[in-house]
């Protein structure tokens, strides 16, 4: 084994409680910051200009974590959890100082790819030292309140956003990160303990480099495209044709490396492979969900901001509810009907919002996104478990990167093809009609039934049990 570690030794001498509270506040952090400015933005470009260049405000920023994500993974089984993970906070830190003293438009998108590269280690190592030091049983509750953040920002984000920007200053959306970040650090340093590296690993650098190039090209098409240019064009083409050249070259490299930073395993073993699809799936699910179930109820029912985002809390609560409930399930039934309970009601929520129209109610909104919000927890965290559970220690850290890595892909393919789905049905109309508008929503939530049909059709394939080459986990500690 590359690194010499003793697992239990991980839980008994970390101090798991304070550790979680760690993960759940940089996790935070990292997902308020990827929707906390999109309220801010009027009053970011009055200050700086460059109206023209904001989006790049967002895209930079997913971007950057996205493409990182894999090679901190690898890392992390190479050097350990904790020095990748207070690396990404330091540069996470970093960036959002250096965001806060922004002078112009350009440098504030170049600081915030330097936020997105530290926040591309937090992801996944929040997740991956869960599943070090919780047992098989636990670990679906931890990961449930890791997700709960992640629901909880994605509605308290653009709130903070304009309260930030209306009585101090939008600066002090970044500037908050710098103490909180502190805080975060201090408690992993003091309670999370890991054996240290004992020889000198070998680095991939090339496959590195090859996959972080081409999938960024590949994302950045996906984000930019039928934006920033039209998808027949020769700049699209040649970003994708660039993009499958880098990915291809990556591929080849990492059959001949002696340790490759994405081990072709990862994407043959079929736990891991339907668990890739899985998250994939879900990535693009939550995208949909959460960007037109705000803009349906704002522009079809005709309701305030604050009660678009309150119909999308629910999802926000029904998915840390069943996934904390999920150990126990997956403990009795297996992982694989726990995965097709949650892909059945994850298709039932999405189906529902077929039948959503300009005289439906909020609540009925609240409702489908809670039973979305319950599948979604029953499908997401046990088979990422079950993932995490398949390997040993020196190789759970590219599982679960692998994992969030899909996602992110999944979430970029979402962006496109349901933007591609309202553009072509509204055309350039800048202000559609109600009913305009309830129409292009309305292919959009058919193609996110879809999307969760793919789901209930992967989690057939997951295994019922997984037997791990190692202990399942350490005791409590």
């Amino acid at each position: 084994m590359a690194i010499e570690i003793d697992r239990r030794s991980i839980g008994l001498r970390s101090e798991r409680g304070p550790v979680l509270a760690s993960l759940m506040l940089t996790t935070a952090l990292v997902a308020l910051d990827s929707t906390v400015i999109a309220t801010a933005v009027l009053t970011i470009v009055r200050d700086l200009g460059g109206f023209g260049q904001f989006p790049w405000l967002f895209s930079i920023y997913l971007l950057a974590q996205a493409v990182s994500v894999p090679i901190y993974g690898k890392l992390a089984d190479l050097f350990g959890r904790k020095p990748v993970m207070l690396f990404g906070i330091a540069t996470f830190c970093l960036g959002s100082v250096l965001c806060g003293v922004a002078w112009s438009m350009p440098a504030l998108i170049a600081f915030r790819a330097i936020q997105g590269l530290g926040a591309g280690a937090v992801q996944p190592m929040s997740l991956t030292i869960a599943g070090d030091i919780y047992t098989l049983a636990e670990r679906a509750k931890a990961q449930g309140y890791l997700a709960s953040v992640w629901g909880m920002s994605a509605v308290v984000g653009p709130t903070l956003g304009g309260v930030f920007s209306e009585y101090l200053s939008w600066r002090w959306i970044f500037l908050i990160n710098v103490p909180l970040c502190a805080v975060a650090a201090w408690a992993l340093m003091r309670h999370f303990h890991e054996s240290p590296r004992r020889d000198r690993p070998r680095v991939d650098y090339l496959g590195a480099a090859l996959l972080t190039c081409g999938a960024a090209l590949v994302i950045l098409g996906l984000l930019e495209g039928g934006q920033a240019w039209a998808w027949n064009s020769p700049a699209s083409l040649a970003v994708f044709g660039a993009g499958a050249a880098l990915l291809l070259a990556f591929a080849f490299v990492e059959r001949r490396a002696h340790d490759p930073i994405l081990p072709p395993w990862v994407l043959t073993r079929r736990v891991l492979a339907v668990s890739s699809i899985i998250s994939a799936a879900v990535g693009a699910i939550i995208m949909g969900v959460t960007s037109y179930i705000p803009t349906f109820v704002q522009g079809v029912l005709g309701t305030g901001a604050l009660v678009a985002g309150f119909a999308l809390a629910t999802l926000t609560i029904g998915w840390p509810i069943s996934a904390s409930l999920a150990g126990r399930l997956y403990l009795r039934v297996g992982f694989r009907i726990t995965a097709l309970l949650g892909a059945s009601a994850a298709v039932t929520g999405t189906a529902l919002t077929l039948t959503l129209d300009a005289g439906s109610a909020v609540w009925q909104v609240a409702v489908f996104c809670f039973v979305i919000g319950v599948g979604m927890g029953l499908v997401s965290s046990p088979t990422l478990i079950a993932a995490q559970s398949s390997v040993d220690w020196s190789q759970r850290g590219v599982v679960t990167s692998t994992n969030m890595f899909a996602r992110s892909i999944g979430s970029a393919v979402g962006v496109a093809a349901f933007g591609a789905i309202v553009n072509a049905h509204i055309g350039g109309t800048d202000t559609p009609t109600p009913e305009q508008l309830s129409g292009a929503l309305h292919l959009v939530f058919l193609a996110v039934v879809g999307t969760t049909a793919v789901i209930l059709a992967a989690a057939a394939f997951m295994p019922s049990r997984v037997h791990s080459p190692v202990d399942a986990g350490p005791g409590p500690g």
